[in-house]
């Protein structure tokens, strides 16, 4: 399956709301827990993070050998100082570049599940984005030849066609997606079916 990533994270990144605008997702991430207190907003960690991400995509967009362990260095170096890069620490667009990276840190199962954990709790504060969580929540799940819970793990083949990593309980994963405010996976694989033919007209020589 040949990822089509520098794109999905535009989508993505469009589709995930404010976690203040949106339900909580359902299970472990809608425990009632008790508010953190915000945090102040640190616009140089914003900016860095911003930062990092638009190299992260500049090199996808190329088609380059991306510098992803060298982020995610950077970002548990973050993670061990100011603990999950949340919406009131960094911004909405601060806080979608740390999973971003994260997301990406496929080579660093432990970090990804420690993220997972460290998101799935801000969440639950109301400070960081639940499309986000299930991203992440896939990610981690198809990297360990599991299910994935809200169909967001998808690519192409070679010939253009859509390919979606295995799926659990597909005939409820519409509520799932709703309830973290991700819209349904019909309309998603349509998009990613477009995105696939121009994937394949773009390469064509």
């Amino acid at each position: 399956m040949r990822a089509v990533v520098a794109t999905l994270i535009v989508l993505v990144l469009a589709g995930c709301g404010a976690s203040g605008e949106e339900d909580p997702p359902a299970g472990d991430a809608a425990a009632t827990t008790t508010a953190a207190p915000a945090q102040e907003f640190n616009q140089q960690l914003h900016d860095e993070l911003v930062a990092m991400l638009e190299e992260d995509q500049a090199e996808r967009i190329e088609g380059a050998i991306g510098d992803d362990r060298a982020r995610t260095e950077r970002l548990k170096e973050i993670v061990a100082e100011h603990g999950w890069p949340t919406i009131s620490l960094v911004g909405e667009d601060g806080e979608d570049a740390a999973w971003a990276i994260a997301q990406h840190a496929d080579h660093d199962p432990e970090f990804q599940e420690q993220a997972l954990e460290l998101i799935r709790e801000a969440v639950a504060r109301g400070d960081a984005s639940p499309g986000n969580l299930a991203y992440l929540t896939d990610r981690v799940a198809v990297g360990k030849g599991e299910p994935q819970t809200y169909g967001t793990q998808v690519g192409c083949t070679a010939d253009g066609e859509v390919q979606v990593a295995p799926l659990a309980d597909e005939e409820s994963v519409d509520e799932r997606r709703a309830e973290v405010g991700l819209g349904p996976l019909e309309d998603y694989l349509a998009e990613m079916a477009r995105i696939c033919a121009q994937d394949v007209e773009t390469s064509a020589p």
